[in-house]
């Protein structure tokens, strides 16, 4: 069985990515590891739709066996939050140290990810000698700089984030070492100088607020599109995703990121969190999922948008808390070490039941938090296990939703799944039984029927009075 030892966050970011396989609603157990739906890991239901999904990691991470046990198997993609950042691989004029950076690309390699190179040159995390060059000197120790990395990790990264912010909020470029020096054409000079690196790496400039349409993504899309014509080798533009559950969802995401689209480009999250003002509770953590998922569905909506990277996964990690006062729980995973409840322990169970009967034919995929709780009853064989849910939501239905928890099994099983309203004080929308098959070949077959009616499937049944998915 897999490690459980980071309970998951709410699940609408999962809820979303399962998607990619089901074309519908995907169910996972508040708490539970990803990897029970579908049989697959986030890194893997993301490949099927062409996409990756992955993490940011730092070095010192490397040294908690818990935290890589979930890193190397949940993730297609790694990012180094710093240990390729000027002033850890520069940090003196002509001497360079890549040891940190090296040695997040041997854990990608030994667990088969890919590796986002973040980042060439931003304005932060600079070293003082750059920044008191004279001007006439500052593009050339730029260009030095760029070709020195990315030479060293020619072929080990898949993409580089070459600049990084290099606007203001209100749209204006950044007063920085690089731009007092060269204007704006600092860009495109260091594009141009990581192309000559390294040739095959994707490109991209990358900055925070630019998610939805406003002053800020207004100005990136002119950049972005001067450069094009300009025949600069731009591959892409990544959107952190730095989002708060106190300000609104940011607006026209998925229009935004089409319109990037359109020029040509690539268009990737990159940093993706959603913090909120502690302490947390179940009306933030469902506005908190609702956003993961929003982003979700935007990547998915937009052929262009090749993946999505979470900026850490885990709170223990995070960076808001030290940088957001009296924000946190921003992640997908939740930092402790216990169990949230007792979600880990039934899943446990039927996972020795499907030792007893003959290994993976029973997979679980319970319910999300998203709102009011639910729980389902699994009966498998003549042992009942009691799976705490809640109903969330399916792409097209509306907040209202129309999935709770159920449980993944193959053909032939003697599974029975009965499930009903677990706190009669929360009702959300009626609506069909559902059943939602996944082939082999990845082709989608549905079936309904109307509330309060028992529908047989394969080897099992499901009753109950509102709307149900069940995955096979």
């Amino acid at each position: 069985m897999r490690s459980l030892l980071h309970p998951l966050r709410g699940g609408g970011l999962a809820v979303a990515l399962a998607t990619l396989v089901t074309a519908g609603c995907g169910l996972l157990a508040a708490g539970t590891a990803p990897a029970v739906a579908q049989g697959g890991t986030l890194g893997q239901l993301a490949q099927a739709s062409g996409r990756y999904f992955g993490s940011a990691t730092d070095n010192s991470e490397l040294d908690d066996s818990a935290y890589t046990a979930v890193l190397g198997s949940e993730f297609g993609s790694i990012t180094p939050g710093n240990s390729m950042k000027w002033d850890t691989t520069e940090p003196s004029q002509g001497q360079f140290n890549f040891s940190g950076g090296d040695a997040i690309v041997q854990f990608a390699q030994a667990h088969n990810q890919q590796v986002r190179g973040h980042n060439l040159v931003w304005h932060s995390q600079l070293p003082s000698w750059v920044s008191n060059l004279p001007a006439g000197q500052v593009q050339a120790a730029m260009e030095n700089h760029i070709t020195k990395e990315a030479a060293h990790y020619k072929g080990e990264v898949y993409s580089w984030d070459v600049v990084n912010e290099p606007f203001n909020d209100d749209g204006t470029y950044r007063t920085d070492a690089f731009y007092n020096a060269m204007g704006k054409d600092y860009i495109a000079d260091a594009l141009r100088t990581a192309h000559a690196a390294d040739p095959g790496a994707k490109l991209y400039i990358n900055d925070y607020n630019i998610d939805g349409t406003g002053a800020k993504a207004d100005a990136m899309y002119q950049l972005a599109s001067d450069l094009k014509k300009a025949g600069v080798p731009l591959d892409g533009i990544g959107f952190q995703g730095h989002l708060a559950i106190q300000y609104s969802f940011p607006s026209n995401m998925q229009q935004n990121l089409q319109r990037f689209a359109d020029l040509g480009l690539d268009v990737a999250f990159t940093e993706l969190d959603v913090r909120m003002e502690m302490p947390s509770d179940s009306t933030k953590l469902a506005t908190q999922a609702d956003y993961y998922r929003q982003v979700t569905s935007a990547c998915l909506a937009v052929t262009r948008c090749v993946g999505i990277t979470v900026w850490d996964f885990d709170d223990k990690y995070s960076w808001v808390p030290s940088t957001f006062s009296g924000q946190g729980a921003a992640d997908l995973y939740d930092g402790s070490r216990g169990v949230r409840d007792d979600q880990f322990e039934r899943v446990a169970e039927v996972d020795r039941l499907d030792g007893q009967r003959g290994g993976d034919r029973v997979r679980r995929v319970p319910g999300v938090h998203e709102g009011g709780q639910h729980h389902v009853d699994v009966v498998y064989g003549q042992r009942p296990v009691r799976f705490h849910g809640v109903l969330v939501h399916r792409e097209g239905e509306g907040r209202g939703g129309q999935c709770v928890g159920g449980v993944q099994r193959g053909d032939g099983d003697d599974l029975r799944v009965r499930w009903r309203r677990w706190h009669p004080g929360h009702r959300r929308g009626q609506g069909a039984v559902q059943e939602q098959r996944q082939r082999a070949d990845g082709q989608r077959h549905q079936a309904g029927a109307a509330p309060r009616q028992h529908r047989e499937f394969r080897g099992g049944s499901v009753e109950g009075d509102d709307p149900l998915l069940l995955h096979r």
